[in-house]
């Protein structure tokens, strides 16, 4: 997704667009990974002085409910990305960094033939988790 998309959607959905929000996304599209709440408001309280941690973290839901953010757990915590594709795909995600990398094959395909014959599927996700090779190397 990109700047003008997520705009977009907002305006879309009935959201002002404001500069705390174009500087939330704005991290996003720049930190090339999954990224918590917490670096967002870091990111955020050195140009807003006493931004709320409810007012970031506000938001973040608001962005994930609108598909504009990709969700995860790491280690107990939410991580969240700028949605990458419209196009169905899931991921490794780099436990020490953050980054991302589409793996676009699902598993779900052969499970739901072979498995799960004649059950409704609504949802799933798929991820795999370890160390990248940049991570790796260093």
């Amino acid at each position: 997704m990109n700047f003008e998309k997520a705009i977009n959607r907002l305006k879309e959905n009935g959201y002002k667009m404001t500069d705390k929000r174009k500087d939330m996304l704005n991290f996003f599209l720049s930190a090339g990974g999954y990224r918590t709440a917490k670096e967002l408001n870091e990111y955020m309280e050195e140009r807003y002085e006493g931004i709320s941690f409810d007012t970031v973290y506000r938001n973040l839901n608001t962005f994930a409910e609108l598909d504009i953010l990709e969700m995860t757990e790491l280690d107990g915590e939410k991580h969240f990305q700028i949605s990458c594709s419209d196009s169905h795909h899931h991921h490794f995600i780099c436990r020490k960094c953050g980054r991302t990398k589409e793996i676009n094959i699902c598993p779900m395909d052969r499970i739901c033939s072979n498995l799960l014959n004649g059950y409704e599927i609504e949802s799933h996700k798929f991820e795999v988790y370890g160390i990248c090779p940049e991570c790796r190397c260093a």
